[in-house]
């Protein structure tokens, strides 16, 4: 299943969700995205379908093994995006957490990569001095 970026969203933060809380309603999940429940209980369908959630019928909703890895990857590359747009090019937190939401659906693995690689040698810089 190839996912959109709205389903790769679910599932970001469902996976934020469930590190807090073990388990994630559709509540908290329209909340966090700030969505209609109905648009919350047609993606968890989808996404249950596709074997990466497991719920019940007006029950928690939790990520399977493929799901939560899926999910983590997501965050890790928005905690990335994030730190470069922030300490690598001093763009405010908010406008930075905005755009790394955009970006880390279509940056490919080779320029996130080369974005560590540059973050690595800037803190390696600062600390030598």
């Amino acid at each position: 299943m190839e996912l959109t970026e709205s389903k790769e969203d679910y599932l970001e933060t469902i996976y934020q969700i469930c590190k807090e809380e073990k388990v994630a309603r559709v509540k908290s999940i329209a909340k966090q995205l700030n969505v209609s429940l109905a648009s919350v209980n047609y993606a968890v369908n989808i996404l249950t379908e596709a074997g990466l959630l497991k719920h019940k019928k007006y029950g928690y909703i939790e990520l399977t093994e493929s799901g939560g890895k899926i999910g983590r990857e997501i965050l890790r590359k928005h905690h990335i995006i994030r730190d470069f747009l922030i300490n690598g090019l001093g763009v405010d937190e908010k406008t930075a957490d905005e755009e790394a939401c955009r970006i880390e659906h279509d940056i490919s693995n080779h320029t996130l990569e080369r974005i560590i690689s540059f973050m690595k040698s800037k803190n390696k810089k600062r600390k030598s001095r």
